[in-house]
C-alpha cells in the first residue's frame, strides 16, 4: 500500500438465522423437500403387490386414487 492511502476491507454480513430472508428460504426448500418425499412414496406405494397392499389394509383403488393426487396434495398439510 501506498504512504498516505487508505485500505478498505469488505465485509460479507452472513444473514442471521432469523432473518425474513433465511426463513422464507428455508420455507420453500422444506416444501420442495417434502414435495419430492411425497412424490417417490407414491411411486413406492405404486409398486407394492396387491398382497402387501393387503397387507397394509389398501386396495389398488386407493392407490390409483393416491398417486393421481397432484405432488404438491400433501395428506399431512406440511
Amino acid at each position: 500500500m501506498m504512504k498516505d492511502q487508505k485500505g478498505y476491507v469488505l465485509v460479507l454480513k452472513t444473514l442471521s438465522r432469523n432473518s425474513p430472508l433465511e426463513r422464507a428460504w428455508h420455507s420453500v426448500a422444506s416444501r420442495i423437500a417434502r414435495w419430492c418425499k411425497l412424490y417417490h412414496q407414491r411411486i413406492e406405494l405404486a409398486s407394492l403387490s396387491d398382497d402387501a397392499l393387503k397387507d397394509i389394509g389398501l386396495s389398488r383403488a386407493d392407490v390409483t386414487q393416491e398417486i393421481e393426487r397432484p405432488f404438491w396434495d400433501d395428506p399431512m398439510k406440511h
